[in-house]
């Protein structure tokens, strides 16, 4: 009878932002906006870096791949939601929702890598100006990006893996908009410890590792800025900056709040509005962020407009 019961749950409910009925429409409109913008915005951008030749440059290359993997972690996530405004079904199968987990994982672990990269780049641009074109060569862009991206699919796989070692049985109910692992957790009838201390132990190596890899380059950018001794050039060394501090300060205060700090009482609803601001309003923020005060990209955006 035990074995029956652990093999009863094959799909999970996602109860979503809210159970209330007048609500649903309304809501499905405000993400289906939201979503349509992130999708113009960061496919717009890699559309705009791979057609304009003045932007064949590592940190418009780096910022193409940030973009694409942007809409990578809101595809993941907000396709689903959308879905459940408009149904009375919620469910979604074990298959489906390792799936999402895994691209989700993927996404948002290559983009902390990201981050890093672009950090380093811009260290190499404003401490080492005159070796910039030697030292970021398109053979190590392309390496650094593709190690990224190698990084955030094998995390996320190790994860995923794990999870099928788990069984369902006292719950399907997932209080969550999409598939959230630490969720999943929670509800499983098999002892999720190794799970648990495992994504602990990985989230907080691989959050702690790059936020101070990006806070070493900025350090050094700063005084390295700060030894300029044209206002001009501190100016355009502080703008090209700020888009990225701007980015990185979203991120990561998002994740520590998300995977650093427990979640327990009154504060799991805070969770979910962490999860929201990170799967889906980072991602249409982040192309408006690089692009609104970038002279070059709207330089690019001018040029293609006007074919």
């Amino acid at each position: 009878m035990a074995e029956e019961n652990e093999t009863l749950v094959t799909e999970f409910v996602l109860m979503g932002l809210t159970d209330r009925p007048e609500l649903q429409v309304p809501l499905f409109l405000v993400f289906l906006v939201i979503y349509l913008t992130t999708m113009v915005g960061n496919l717009g951008l890699i559309t705009l870096i791979w057609k304009d030749s003045h932007l064949y440059m590592p940190m418009y290359l780096f910022l193409g791949s940030l973009a694409f993997a942007d809409a990578c972690t809101s595809s993941s996530v907000t396709p689903k939601m959308l879905m459940n405004f408009l149904s009375k079904n919620l469910m979604i199968s074990i298959f489906d929702c390792m799936t999402q987990v895994y691209f989700f994982g993927s996404s948002a672990t290559t983009e902390c890598f990201l981050l890093v990269v672009m950090a380093y780049d811009r260290y190499v641009a404003i401490c080492n100006p005159l070796l910039y074109s030697v030292v970021m060569s398109n053979s190590l862009c392309t390496q650094l990006i593709g190690v990224s991206y190698v990084i955030g699919f094998l995390h996320s796989m190790i994860h995923v893996t794990l999870l099928f070692r788990l069984t369902f049985c006292r719950s399907n109910i997932i209080p969550y908009f999409y598939c959230e692992i630490l969720q999943l957790l929670k509800i499983s009838c098999t002892d999720p410890t190794i799970n648990t201390y495992l994504i602990l132990i990985f989230s907080a190596f691989i959050q702690v590792f790059t936020f101070m890899a990006i806070i070493v380059s900025y350090t050094c950018v700063l005084f390295a800025i700060l030894k300029k001794k044209s206002e001009k050039g501190r100016s355009k060394a502080f703008s090209t900056c700020s888009a990225h501090l701007l980015s990185v300060s979203l991120f990561y205060g998002t994740l520590f709040f998300m995977y650093v700090r427990p979640g327990s009482g009154p504060a799991e609803n805070q969770d979910k509005l962490y999860s929201l601001f990170y799967t889906i309003i980072i991602p249409l923020l982040n192309p408006f962020i690089y692009s609104l005060r970038n002279k070059e990209v709207i330089g690019a955006l001018r040029r293609i407009m006007k074919k």
